[in-house]
């Protein structure tokens, strides 16, 4: 089976290699793993205590942040380092300032996992929520160095659970303790022999929450909305925003509307300024007389989270893709979440329909009625957004109970 694997892993990076002339994701996952053992052998391993935490991309990136930052203030002496999977998570934090060092993880083989392991030899190593690499796993195993997963969360259709998931039942013993979101991953391991399992909720509250206690005044957004109520549309998909502009092109009230597309290509946000009837600037128009806007459109990144303090109504992108983006981003905030029909495997947002601070609509008629309602009768937009708030304050508390774990075992 680890034969098996180790071919996946060597097919893949060819095909990466192969795609990288014609994609840019591709080309910068292989650019930044170019001689990424010289790298490594640039960072010096010095006495201090070292902790290993890997992240697939930014979202991953976002649910352990505030473990390592919690870790870095209980132990300021201890090192972090910082690896990506994603070039996404990679080229967007590589700068930041909580770890210590950051790199983009080598590619799954034997030998780059011994190299790795034995060069910053960590005293232990956290994986967030999917990340699951069997040779780096085994390796860290065969050197008796604690291994952790938080934020983890399990369903019944994952290979662990399937007759022929053999290999990625062995990559969960590894692990010294899986810290995970729900009582239904509690019950799947433990019918596979997996016990050492502790339910500890999702970080990602803890996060958003950090964010909205320390989120930014941004000046500009002010001067669009000049004291109007707003609708926040975070992460916006072409089906979504069609839908969106159907609305905001015939309606006549006094809310304004930011739009913030989860792509900010040149040509994606031409055809939404195409699109849009109304008065519509773009945020990085240092020309634009913004105030006279009654739409707002953000061609950067960097700001969503920020942005849904301003709202008095948001919809989450994606529900007619892959799936929604963040919905406790806007959640937070107290104010009601609205998205598409695709949500069933994000649990939050399964949690906030059921507790009435969400809204789920599946074509333009159904948006049309619910945001008349919502904009007309502000008192049902502010219970939902108070059932909201309610949801995520009640699931925080996962950082604290995996570094007083952690802190513990030193």
């Amino acid at each position: 089976m680890a034969w098996g694997y180790y071919i996946g892993i060597l097919i893949y990076t060819a095909v990466i290699r192969l795609a990288a002339p014609f994609n840019e994701k591709a080309a910068l996952w292989i650019k930044g793993r170019k001689r990424i053992r010289e790298k490594i052998k640039q960072i010096p391993r010095d006495k201090e205590r070292l902790v290993w935490f890997h992240a697939a991309s930014l979202g991953e990136f976002e649910q352990g942040r505030p473990v390592m930052e919690a870790l870095k203030k209980a132990e300021p002496h201890t090192r972090i380092l910082l690896t990506f999977f994603s070039p996404s998570g990679y080229e967007i934090r590589k700068n930041y300032t909580g770890a210590d060092y950051i790199l983009y993880l080598p590619a799954d083989t034997p030998s780059n996992a011994r190299f790795f392991i034995n060069h910053f030899k960590p005293d232990a190593a956290l994986f967030i929520k999917y990340e699951f690499w069997y040779n780096y796993l085994a390796e860290l195993y065969k050197q008796n160095i604690p291994i952790y997963l938080f934020s983890a969360i399990f369903r019944k259709e994952q290979p662990f659970f399937k007759k022929w998931g053999g290999l990625h039942r062995k990559m969960l013993h590894f692990f010294t303790r899986l810290f995970v979101q729900d009582a239904e991953s509690v019950r799947l391991l433990s019918e596979i022999g997996i016990h050492s399992v502790q339910q500890t909720g999702d970080t990602r509250f803890d996060r958003v929450k950090q964010i909205a206690t320390n989120a930014k005044e941004i000046g500009k957004v002010e001067k669009f909305l000049n004291g109007s109520p707003a609708v926040i549309c975070g992460s916006t998909w072409p089906p979504d925003e069609t839908l969106l502009l159907d609305y905001i092109n015939t309606y006549t009230g006094n809310y304004k509307w930011i739009l913030v597309p989860h792509e900010i290509g040149e040509n994606h946000i031409k055809a939404i300024l195409e699109k849009c009837q109304k008065r519509i600037w773009r945020y990085t128009d240092e020309k634009a007389d913004i105030s006279s806007a009654e739409v707002l459109i953000i061609d950067c990144i960097g700001l969503l989270s920020s942005l849904y303090r301003y709202g008095r109504i948001a919809y989450i992108g994606g529900g007619f893709g892959v799936g929604i983006h963040n919905t406790l981003e806007a959640a937070v905030y107290g104010i009601p979440v609205i998205f598409g029909p695709k949500y069933q495997k994000f649990k939050e947002a399964v949690h906030l329909l059921q507790t009435g601070g969400a809204f789920s609509i599946q074509k333009k008629e159904q948006l049309q009625e619910l945001l008349d309602r919502l904009i007309g009768q502000p008192q049902i937009a502010e219970a939902a957004g108070h059932k909201a708030l309610e949801y995520v304050n009640s699931q925080l508390g996962a950082t604290e109970i995996i570094i007083q774990y952690i802190t513990s075992k030193n």
